[in-house]
């Protein structure tokens, strides 16, 4: 019996002595992380399994720029508004938003009884010119060989030339309704004609389904070519004789992400509106093939008109904590860890991944530069 509690007591004993007694390699891996007036403490353990990097502070070239906003946009004929020359009915729509069509290709089909009436109209109007035509040339040799009057030819003539011009006029309407007119002098009448795609592009709206009719002045579709898309951009007189042609423009699309895109200004607008004071400017957009942007896109935009030389940091040395931004300088370092001080900065510029601020900073100072945001997150949480 006393064998069996020597026994337990002993498990006891080893069980409180793993508890007490962690591995000293594993609490140097535990997070070491603490606040203490504004500096921020960090294990070389967790500096390293983090990836930290410390940097000084650079001489980087920075953008002098305009700042402005826009659409992206296309040129006006990269724009089509699809409408039928005559009322009809939608007898067939097989596309949909999005479709890529071709200069050419069938977009809708419009059904009208119409159509028929035309055809014979203009099937009436041939057969009389042609005997109008004969009479015409009948009179006018007799005219000239005193057999008829002047009066009897010029009727002749008269009603030669009206029938010419009706005749004129109908077969350019069948033309704009993509009828053929050899086809109806073949004696091939249609009920339906086809609407075809006048340039290259999308359909970006369809306003008709099977069976609308539509009149000449309704929008059936619309199609747009992207291969010319551009900014356009509003720029206030006070910053337009800064601009030339050629200049980099550094734009993002607000709505999208805040990736940063890149452009060259192309031309300037030589108007200003009267009561806004704003011109107009069209700038190309660099590498827009990888890029899905589509036309109406808000942007905000930087026209770089010069260059300025600052000291700088990488931009992930900059931490935004509740509308504010800081930095960490690196205070002391010993065997164990690194101390860090919170710096309040005020951010004068971004370029190229790199940030100046209008506060000064000790320039033989070290920053941490990757994993700050981390570190003060947990001092904002309380950690210790």
């Amino acid at each position: 019996m006393n064998f069996i509690k020597y026994i337990f007591l002993f498990s006891l004993l080893v069980l409180l002595s793993c508890k007490n007694n962690k591995n000293p390699e594993d609490q140097n891996q535990e997070s070491e992380v603490h606040a203490d007036d504004g500096s921020v403490y960090v294990s070389k353990v967790q500096f390293d399994n983090s990836k930290m990097e410390l940097s000084n502070t650079v001489e980087k070239e920075f953008a002098k720029t305009v700042h402005t906003n826009g659409i992206i946009d296309v040129p006006p004929q990269s724009m089509a508004v699809i409408s039928a020359f005559s009322g009809g009915y939608i007898k067939n729509t097989p596309l949909l938003i999005g479709d890529k069509v071709k200069k050419g290709q069938r977009l809708v089909t419009i059904e009208n009884p119409e159509f028929i009436t035309m055809q014979q109209n203009y099937l009436e109007t041939a057969g009389q010119l042609s005997y109008l035509k004969s009479e015409y040339e009948r009179q006018k040799t007799m005219f000239e060989e005193n057999i008829t009057s002047q009066r009897n030819f010029l009727k002749a003539e008269s009603e030669y030339k009206i029938a010419g011009t009706r005749y004129n006029s109908l077969k350019k309407n069948l033309e704009m309704l993509n009828i053929n007119p050899a086809t109806v002098d073949a004696g091939t009448i249609v009920s339906q004609v086809n609407i075809y795609s006048p340039i290259d592009g999308n359909v970006t709206n369809v306003f008709v389904s099977t069976g609308t009719y539509v009149s000449p002045a309704d929008k059936i579709l619309e199609v747009m070519n992207t291969d010319h898309i551009h900014l356009e951009l509003k720029i206030f007189e006070k910053d337009l004789m800064q601009l030339k042609k050629g200049q980099e423009i550094l734009f993002k699309v607000p709505e999208a992400s805040n990736e940063k895109f890149t452009g060259l200004l192309h031309l300037i607008g030589k108007t200003i509106d009267p009561k806004s004071r704003i011109a107009m400017i069209h700038g190309h957009i660099e590498d827009k093939d990888e890029i899905n942007f589509v036309a109406g896109m808000f942007v905000e935009a930087d026209i770089v008109t010069g260059k300025s030389t600052h000291m700088a940091l990488p931009d992930d040395a900059l931490i935004e904590l509740e509308g504010t931004h800081y930095v960490l300088m690196l205070e002391s370092e010993d065997s164990n860890g690194y101390k860090f001080r919170r710096v309040e900065v005020k951010i004068e510029n971004s370029y190229k991944g790199f940030t100046s601020f209008s506060s000064s900073l000790a320039l033989d100072g070290k920053y941490l530069t990757k994993g700050g945001f981390a570190l003060l997150q947990i001092e904002g949480s309380g950690g210790h």
